[in-house]
């Protein structure tokens, strides 16, 4: 069973059609879209040409019984306070937002589907394939 967490940049890609996220995104059982990256899109939905028909694309999407939308909560905020740490200690910083999704990977157990290369610093977090 391939259970995923998706970022903002493999959501652009499956909606482009890029071959790598589309199978990886059929291949998987559960697709978990976390609230912040949620966020991430809805504003740069806003800031685009095709604000509606981006939401309808990602409605559709959510729409899928495979597909759930997680909230961070506490218990996301100490993971998030652990990867900080240690990509700290590293010297290798990422974007906040990362770090949210991160956490929410850490804490949810799941593979991480992502083309931003930062992620691969973290400790114990899967990346999906």
């Amino acid at each position: 069973m391939k259970r995923i967490i998706i970022d903002t940049n493999y959501f652009a890609a499956f909606k482009k059609n890029d071959a790598a996220a589309v199978n990886l995104l059929r291949r998987a059982d559960y697709i978990a879209v976390n609230t912040v990256i949620l966020g991430e899109l809805l504003a740069g939905f806003r800031c685009g040409s095709k604000e509606k028909q981006n939401r309808w694309e990602l409605d559709q999407f959510l729409d899928s019984p495979r597909v759930e939308i997680i909230s961070v909560d506490e218990e996301t905020s100490e993971f998030y306070t652990q990867v900080f740490y240690e990509l700290k200690q590293k010297g290798r910083p990422i974007p906040s937002n990362d770090l949210w999704l991160a956490a929410s990977a850490l804490q949810h157990g799941l593979a991480l589907a992502t083309y931003d290369g930062h992620f691969s610093h973290i400790s114990g977090l899967l990346l999906a394939h």
